[in-house]
């Protein structure tokens, strides 16, 4: 198998097929040389983003190890490139690649504050914190264009509801101006996934996201405006950035973190081949070796997707890293449980008014 040849501003290496496809094709050297001009080089990998009529908009889970019972994803696939993205086989269920396509193939719900407005104006809403931005990032780079994200903030402060973000771009600050009225009353509260504090490393495991002292700095300044802010060291990866775990959290108080967690590296489905590619491309030396420390955690497998495994891994590396990281969330004064983190109030929601449905008469004034 060749050494991949990492891509300028991209995470993946390859259109690695999705696990429905039922043809593949693979690259073969013909002979011809491509370092004499550039007739035979690769195109250019451009962005191309598509408008996406979504059918519904909030997404409910039962999983018992994560935060939150519903989610809003304004958009499918995510430019930042992260190579690690567990979401990245979502993109199989289009038949495109979780590998390039999956960051150069982007789907912007753009009815998507509509359909928000819409679902909770129905008369059985339930109102549950809304996890904003959790498959992909909410905040990645086409959203200073579009504002989709920025659109269903702005309903979430219409109708009084509470939710939480997650984003690893400095562009959350464009949105304070919504976000500091909605902390007041308890509404929203936003953590910063922050991998590495290196800006060589943060580059090439997650290109088109904001480099590390940008997040911080966003943090800084959404904690200054009144907004709860949180970090997650997500993913610690053996052998790669896992040393930082101490020094992303202090850095991350000194911002204003008041709250941190941490997440393993999760390989599910086509994100273990494109993990392995993205190791052989930019730290061959080590891949032998962070791949059998991820094995150990994950019961001899590349990935063991069991509820209270899936997120801190087991066995002897699992236990330090959770015993690191209690120590120095105790030392750093973070909130040590959910309960002294800012709750968020349910009690002020009020619905929005229904969409009026036409009349087959017409209306009597426009």
């Amino acid at each position: 198998m060749p050494t991949p040849i990492p891509i300028k501003g991209r995470g993946a290496s390859s259109h690695l097929p999705g696990r429905f496809e039922t043809r593949t094709s693979e690259a073969v050297d013909d002979g011809w040389m491509a370092e004499e001009g550039e007739e035979f080089a690769a195109p250019r990998l451009r962005t191309d983003v598509r408008a996406e009529t979504a059918r519904s908009i909030i997404s409910r889970n039962a999983s018992p190890d994560v935060g939150f019972d519903q989610s809003v994803n304004p958009y499918r696939g995510c430019e930042h490139g992260c190579s690690y993205c567990f979401a990245r086989p979502t993109h199989a269920y289009l038949n495109l690649s979780p590998g390039l396509d999956f960051e150069t193939k982007i789907f912007a719900k753009t009815n998507a504050a509509e359909l928000l407005r819409k679902e909770l104006a129905r008369p059985g809403y339930v109102v549950k914190p809304i996890a904003l931005g959790i498959n992909t990032d909410a905040y990645q780079p086409i959203e200073r264009k579009l504002g989709i994200t920025r659109q269903l903030i702005e309903v979430m402060l219409e109708t009084r509801h509470p939710f939480s973000l997650i984003t690893k771009n400095a562009l959350v600050e464009r949105d304070i101006d919504l976000l500091a009225p909605l902390a007041e009353q308890r509404l929203v509260s936003v953590h910063f996934s922050v991998t590495s504090l290196d800006p060589h490393l943060s580059a090439k495991l997650e290109p088109r996201a904001s480099a590390p002292h940008a997040r911080l700095r966003a943090m800084r300044r959404l904690h200054e405006a009144g907004i709860p802010v949180g970090v997650m060291v997500a993913p610690v990866i053996p052998w790669i950035n896992d040393a930082e775990l101490e020094a992303v959290l202090e850095a991350a108080r000194e911002a204003g973190a008041r709250s941190a967690g941490y997440v393993l590296l999760r390989l599910p489905y086509e994100v273990a081949p494109l993990f392995r590619e993205w190791l052989q491309a930019h730290h061959p030396q080590r891949a032998e070796h962070v791949m059998s420390t991820i094995n150990q955690l994950r019961g001899g497998k590349d990935y063991d997707g069991g509820f209270g495994k899936r997120m801190r891994g087991e066995g002897v590396y699992a236990q330090l890293l959770s015993r690191r990281f209690a120590l120095a969330r105790k030392r750093l004064g973070f909130n040590a449980s959910r309960e002294q983190w800012p709750w968020l109030d349910c009690s002020r929601f009020v619905a929005p008014m229904p969409p009026r449905k036409p009349s087959p008469q017409g209306e009597l004034f426009t």
